[in-house]
């Protein structure tokens, strides 16, 4: 595993914030890039808040909140995250823009850096296609909230080296998460068994089948699960899932993976859940 306690996080999102917080509190020095400057005030802002919530039900102290707040660094410039041992790149679900990412993370970060990638989707032996370093590229595919769940979808390209995978591993692990290895296809196993499930949900409500609720109530009380898919394609963002899905569809061209017409329609119109204040069901700031 590289030496450098300083670690590289790109896009301070809701995963890139998350990402952060659980490396700082291991830790590492965290370099916190984005080149919005509120939207990185935003992530800190969150962070704090999530450590205030951690310090009430005593699971850390004032001294550890503060020493977590001192080791992210927030940075405007990719420039930032030179020295880095790992850089994870956590920007939106487009692969345009994760290629802009890794093309200039290339031509600025050490030759031994390990460049990951936080997607949930998109093909890692792709991205990986467009640096110069395919050995150093893997997948590194968090949960949401990145604080409380514990699996990492590690990704194998079909260029990324036994090394690189141990080492990412071994990042995990650090971590106290739990690493599971699958290889490279389009939303791996995680969305590929998840986002269908979202998106039939979807359909429900869109041929009148039952509402948001009704359909929610069914996978919770019928299924155990911990919430309906609709008040998780909220959570997630359904402008997320709406790229999951379309990726889905582009890289196995088949129908079953058709995005719903329900879905296009709420992305277009703004609706994208939490982040949006609406979206299947409506949320005060």
């Amino acid at each position: 595993m590289p030496e450098s306690r300083s670690i590289g996080v790109v896009g301070a999102g809701t995963m890139g914030g998350g990402i952060a917080q659980v490396f700082a509190a291991k830790g590492y020095q965290v370099e916190l890039c984005d080149a919005v400057t509120s939207q990185l005030e935003r992530a800190l802002s969150t962070i704090k808040k999530n450590l205030n919530r951690d310090m009430e039900k005593n699971r850390i102290n004032e001294t550890d909140r503060d020493r977590i707040l001192t080791n992210i660094r927030p940075q405007a410039d990719l420039k930032g995250l030179k020295q880095s041992a790992l850089v994870i790149e956590a920007v939106s679900e487009v692969f345009d823009v994760k290629q802009r990412v890794f093309t200039e993370l290339d031509g600025i970060c050490e030759r031994t850096t390990i460049l990951a990638t936080n997607t949930s989707s998109i093909s890692v032996t792709q991205l990986a296609g467009t640096t110069g370093r395919p050995d150093r590229v893997i997948g590194m595919h968090f949960m949401n909230p990145v604080p409380v769940m514990r699996l990492v979808e590690i990704i194998r390209g079909m260029q990324t080296s036994e090394e690189t995978f141990l080492a990412t591993r071994g990042f995990v692990e650090l971590l106290d998460k739990v690493p599971v290895v699958v290889n490279d296809s389009p939303g791996f196993v995680s969305n590929r068994v998840l986002m269908p499930m979202i998106n039939e949900a979807i359909f429900c409500v869109y041929e009148d089948v039952g509402t948001p609720e009704a359909v929610d109530a069914v996978m919770k009380l019928g299924m155990n699960h911990p919430m309906g898919p609709l008040t998780l394609a909220d959570l997630i963002g359904l402008d997320v899932c709406l790229n999951i899905m379309e990726t889905l569809y582009a890289g196995f061209s088949d129908p079953k993976y058709r995005p719903c017409p329900l879905l296009r329609k709420m992305v277009a119109a703004g609706r994208l859940g939490r982040k949006s204040g609406e979206g299947f069901y409506r949320y005060t700031p």
